[in-house]
């Protein structure tokens, strides 16, 4: 069998050209497309989170002693850290 991109011989159950890497037959299935879908709430729930990650952040660098118990301002950095990362976690799905 020859290839049918370069010409060259090629055993008759070859799967791909050894010379130009021309597959020998067509493909019998295509791949699936992928279909994403970029909700505008997904979008503003991430920008929400790294605001409030980002605020909590000056307000425990600022906060004098007392002020706010720190469990409170820990609890709000961490649900908006894990929002954070289960938008990333979706997106590569």
């Amino acid at each position: 069998m020859r290839c049918r991109n370069c010409g060259t011989e090629i055993a008759d159950k070859a799967l791909i050209c050894y010379r130009c890497g021309t597959a020998a037959t067509e493909a019998k299935f295509k791949p699936a497309v992928p279909q994403r879908s970029r909700g505008l709430a997904g979008l503003i729930a991430s920008v929400l989170a790294l605001i409030a990650l980002v605020l909590n952040a000056i307000y425990m660098g600022t906060a004098g002693a007392g002020e706010t118990p720190e469990l409170v301002s820990w609890v709000a950095a961490a649900i908006a850290a894990a929002i954070v990362v289960w938008r990333v976690y979706t997106r590569r799905r």
